[in-house]
């Protein structure tokens, strides 16, 4: 399984580690990935994501999975992600 965020698209970078003397030798920095279970209230359900801890406060603040998912992207979507997306809209517009 990739590093990448499923929902934000957040991956790896690429940098330097730099000594005291100066020197550069080649680093990479990794999200804060953690796998989360989140309730979704439109499906009544639970979904388990990978995620990144900025990702998680950012569904908090949009007020759960629902909601991130009204405004998310879908090109920085995975592609479990993007079914979900379209799960909670079929929902959404059937109620």
């Amino acid at each position: 399984m990739s590093r990448r965020c499923e929902l934000t698209g957040k991956g790896p970078m690429s940098g330097n580690n730099v000594s005291h003397a100066h020197n550069k030798t080649r680093r990479r920095f990794l999200p804060n990935l953690n796998e989360v279970s989140l309730m979704s209230e439109v499906l009544g359900r639970t979904v388990k994501l990978k995620i990144s801890a900025a990702a998680l406060r950012t569904v908090d603040h949009r007020g759960g999975i629902d909601g991130f998912m009204a405004k998310a992207k879908d090109s920085e979507l995975s592609p479990d992600a993007l079914k979900l997306k379209k799960e909670i809209a079929k929902a959404r517009a059937a109620a």
